[in-house]
């Protein structure tokens, strides 16, 4: 007990556990995520950084512009939200979605030329533009075909950097050189490079910011929907009811990938498990 009482003398903000619950629930009621006590550290150092650009010198003063203030509750959400991200992250879904998904769709001469492909989560856009980059290369007469790859995340700030396709050097550490030169622009500022999307890529892609606990505004049928890293944090009651407004927009035999740790165990019957971590609309 002493030693968790320095810990809290030594903070540069008290957060007690009023504090704490408050904020777990407003941010359950907005996002679905469900912050453990483990992630108490999390939302105090995330948030602190917020009470210093606001230059408040407390939670409850925090609080209270939360309650006053909707604008901030955006600046929350964006604080909170986790978006760790890479290009061709799991890269086994994208092989999966090139020879299961859209290598049969080119192969059939019957076959609609339609593609919808749903990003949810998208973060800073590597999952959404690595998605077009994998269409491109399946698609090879693409100006024949119908895609349209919508990309959603909760986040504005990542929204907005998604939809700018600038990334620096190190964000594209273990590209293919030859997906490099073909997809991206290099700009040189000194020492300084990064890398922009090509239009083409950027084109088949639509950025909108989307709270997954609301109405889902898209209609479907969508042939692939990654929902990589997202639910991870939602309880199960909350993933039960999410996958349910999902499969509505999914007919048989779509695509649904999940992260490395999420499953539809007791979540969903709507699917069966096909892969690692891709799903077969039943």
């Amino acid at each position: 007990m002493a030693s968790l009482a320095r810990s809290s003398l030594q903070r540069e903000f008290a957060f007690g556990d009023e504090d704490f619950a408050a904020l777990r629930d407003l941010v359950k009621s907005l996002t679905g995520i469900n912050l453990s006590d483990q992630k108490r550290e999390l939302v105090y150092g995330r948030l602190s950084r917020r009470l210093r650009a606001l230059e408040l010198t407390s939670f409850q003063q925090y609080r209270k512009l939360l309650a006053a203030n909707p604008q901030e509750l955006v600046q929350l959400t964006n604080a909170i939200t986790t978006n760790l991200t890479a290009f061709f992250r799991e890269r086994h879904h994208f092989d999966y979605l090139r020879d299961q998904v859209l290598a049969p769709i080119a192969a059939d001469p019957c076959a609609a030329r339609r593609v919808r492909i749903w990003s949810a989560g998208c973060s800073t856009g590597e999952e959404p533009y690595s998605i077009a980059m994998t269409v491109i290369e399946a698609l090879p007469d693409l100006a024949r075909w119908d895609v349209r790859i919508l990309a959603t995340d909760l986040d504005s700030d990542v929204l907005a950097r998604a939809r700018a396709g600038i990334y620096a050097s190190e964000r594209m550490r273990g590209m293919d050189l030859e997906r490099l030169g073909r997809f991206f622009t290099e700009h040189r500022a000194g020492a300084a490079v990064s890398y922009q999307v090509v239009p083409k890529l950027a084109a088949l892609i639509t950025f909108k910011q989307l709270n997954l606990m609301h109405n889902l505004p898209m209609k479907g049928p969508l042939d692939a929907i990654f929902c990589r890293n997202t639910v991870i944090y939602f309880d199960k009651d909350t993933q039960r009811d999410l996958f349910r407004r999902i499969a509505v927009l999914q007919q048989s035999g779509d695509k649904l990938f999940l992260g490395h740790s999420e499953s539809l165990f007791q979540v969903s019957d709507d699917y069966t498990l096909i892969g690692r971590t891709v799903y077969g609309r039943n």
